[in-house]
């Protein structure tokens, strides 16, 4: 005969003891069986009667409990298939008898195994069918009901604490293991299921239940770093000492899970990440999420927390199984009668070296992969499994471009996990330029690079060195950028972000401003909250229209004005992110906000040295005659930088046209563009204005 592969590898495996052990368990479960027939038969009436055949005879039922094949398809057990009732397995238990281990992990008693050993045993071998069809008077009910549960662990059908074993609340119903079926028929004949997963998993099989695909997984573990927070020592401490359930307050969406995961990996557990459906599912789920992390013997951890938690809260407090919740708001203790230990997650640091360097497979120091990792990663306030999703992300890209894992790799595959939903009220820019693309004095400049420097160092710091002011003051950094239009104020903002390997995102004041009381508030803390759970950069664009000052109360309309004022010199000082403000008129800036801005960068017009650069800048790429001289526009046309490369932009189109570089001719009536366009002055052929 051919050897079938497909049955071979489904023969070998870690399936085999926990299937042996049950089959052994059955054995006594058969004998047991055995008796209680032979004792239906001797005393039954109909025993003799010959239609009692055409449902199932007596030499059917005798061919049912000893197969052709013979009763030693079965190991010897004991007359119930369990343990002792201390619950330590009897003399010869294999090592994987998984239903031992539950019972020790779960504190189910022998009678409880027992009963869900004779409830299970049509599921593992089809021959119990008929013969609990036998016992039970009727060959069409091939479960076990509770009257054949009782009677066959030798119970009174009237005793109450033998009734009990079945009510909603007894071990087996309450943790989910066995089921009660029929509830209209009367109480003994109702039959009794065992959940298709626990089925599985005492036969060996790990896979999750199918009702919970999309919304739970394995959390994976976290390298255990030597210089964890202290609250997260003091938190895997104590969940190594037992079950507990935790509500973890996040300032930022992520702390929570991450302090959750770091915990258990230091405590040695495995958790469930469960991540709640919308709608109406929710509930349907929780006693199979439960009765996973049972099985498992592992945690729950729940991030992110729903619209109304209370339900779920209530659901998930219980004694056997940790529970780490995860969410912003704060604990409202109507959402559980029975109250969780409360903490405040810790905020994630801003590049942490030891876990970005545990998952790159690469030491603190950051060598093996050619640049230093601490300046690449420092902008990135990323925690729990983010920075491995992070480090694999990268090693893709650059296995995809054939090249060494580089820098460039690290920002990119760090962007996409920092995933925003800022796009609803800003415009999104992935910056494309470096330093080299600014033309700036040297005061100006010194000051974008200390830009950079603060949004690196801000935890160490504010944080380590606790130099914020307190009051509930964030760790943003705020900046603000002032000048004439094209000076250079945008492009500044988008080499900044560059620099730190972050989106730009120029918010859209038509999407924020509202004509209605309160709604412009509610627009900006949209943007503030989801720019505090994202690394990005925020620019707001033309800032004196929002940030302008305050005025005196003649009216609503500046009562109003100045309450929306008031929010902004609030909540600029709890914001946590980077944000940049440009204006052309900075003495419209309301004071107060100027004194909580971290640096204010003047961009001076430029002069005519410098107006050479930004147009030799401009034309770098750009195909010229050998004879072309800026000199004479830079002289000639006081024009920023903005203008000049509008300018640039003029002279490209004619001198594609014509199908030429570009001359000096073409600069200069680029130039002569825009001064007109400014309302300015300019020659014309015959030396006219």
């Amino acid at each position: 005969m051919t050897a079938d592969p497909y049955t071979d590898a489904l023969a070998d495996g870690p399936a085999v003891a926990p299937a042996s052990a049950l089959i052994t368990r059955l054995a006594g479960l058969r004998d047991r069986v055995a008796l209680l027939v032979e004792r239906r038969s001797a005393t039954d009436p109909t025993a003799a009667d010959p239609l009692r055949g055409l449902y199932l005879s007596d030499e059917a039922v005798q061919h049912l409990l000893w197969p052709a094949d013979g009763p030693d398809t079965y190991a010897d057990g004991d007359a119930t298939g369990l343990g002792s009732a201390d619950g330590e397995p009897h003399h010869g238990t294999p090592d994987g008898d998984r239903l031992h281990r539950l019972m020790v992990r779960l504190g189910i008693t022998p009678l409880d195994a027992a009963i869900l050993l004779l409830a299970l045993a049509p599921d593992l071998d089809r021959t119990f069918e008929p013969l609990y069809g036998y016992l039970n008077d009727d060959v069409s009910r091939r479960r076990a009901t509770i009257g054949l549960a009782l009677e066959l662990c030798d119970l009174p059908v009237h005793s109450a604490r033998a009734r009990a074993r079945f009510h909603p609340s007894a071990p087996l119903l309450a943790l989910g293991l066995a089921r009660v079926e029929e509830p209209e028929r009367p109480f003994l004949s109702r039959s009794l299921r065992i959940p298709d997963r626990l089925t599985a998993h005492l036969l060996g099989d790990d896979t999750p239940d199918a009702a919970l695909a999309g919304h739970a997984r394995p959390l994976p573990a976290v390298p255990v770093l030597p210089q964890a927070d202290p609250l997260v020592e003091r938190l895997a401490k104590r969940l190594a000492g037992g079950p507990l359930t935790v509500y973890l307050r996040e300032h930022r969406d992520g702390d929570g899970l991450a302090c959750a995961m770091a915990a258990l990996s230091a405590g040695g557990l495995e958790a469930l990440h469960f991540t709640p459906p919308a709608g109406d599912d929710e509930p349907h789920l929780l006693p199979e999420l439960l009765r996973e992390a049972r099985l498992r013997g592992c945690a729950i951890v729940v991030a992110p927390m729903p619209e109304k938690p209370g339900p779920l809260v209530q659901a998930l407090a219980v004694e056997d199984v940790p529970v780490l919740l995860a969410g912003s708001r704060p604990y409202d203790p109507q959402w559980c009668d029975r109250d969780p230990l409360v903490l405040d997650a810790p905020r994630q640091r801003s590049g942490d070296l030891d876990a970005w360097s545990a998952a790159l497979g690469a030491t603190t120091e950051s060598t093996e992969h050619g640049f230093d990792l601490a300046p690449v990663v420092a902008p990135y306030r990323l925690g729990g499994d983010r920075i491995r999703r992070v480090a694999d992300v990268a090693l893709d890209l650059a296995a995809f471009d054939g090249n060494p894992l580089s820098a460039a790799h690290l920002r990119l595959a760090a962007r996409q996990q920092s995933a925003s939903g800022l796009e609803q009220h800003a415009r999104r820019i992935r910056p494309a330029v470096s330093w080299d693309d600014l033309v700036l004095p040297e005061s100006p400049l010194a000051q974008l690079q200390e830009l950079a420097l603060r949004a690196r160092h801000r935890d160490q710091v504010l944080g380590d060195w606790r130099l914020s002011a307190g009051g509930g003051r964030g760790r943003g950094v705020i900046a603000l950028f002032a000048g004439e239009s094209g000076t250079g104020k945008t492009l500044s903002a988008e080499v900044v972000a560059a620099e730190l390997g972050l989106d730009l995102y120029v918010v859209q004041l038509s999407s924020i401003v509202d004509k209605y009381v309160g709604e412009t508030e509610k627009n900006l803390e949209r943007i503030f909250t989801e720019a505090d759970r994202t690394d990005a950069v925020l620019l707001f664009d033309e800032a004196d229209s929002v940030f302008g000052k305050r005025s005196e109360v003649k009216d609503a309309h500046d009562r109003y004005a100045n309450l929306e004022s008031a929010y902004l010199l609030q909540r600029l000082e709890s914001f946590d992110g980077i944000a940049l403000l440009t204006t052309n008129l900075r003495a419209n800036i309301d004071d107060a906000f100027t004194r909580r801005l971290d640096l204010v960068v003047d961009f001076p017009f430029p002069d005519a040295a410098q107006r050479l650069a930004l147009w030799r800048h401009s034309l770098a790429s750009v195909p010229c005659a050998d004879d072309i001289d800026p000199h004479s526009c830079a002289r000639d046309f006081e024009l920023a930088g903005g203008s000049i490369r509008s300018a640039v932009v003029t002279a490209a189109y004619a001198a594609a046209g014509r199908g030429s570089p570009v001359t000096t001719a073409d600069l200069l009536a680029g130039a002569q563009r825009e001064y007109r366009k400014a309302g300015r002055l300019v020659l014309d052929e015959d030396g006219g204005w």
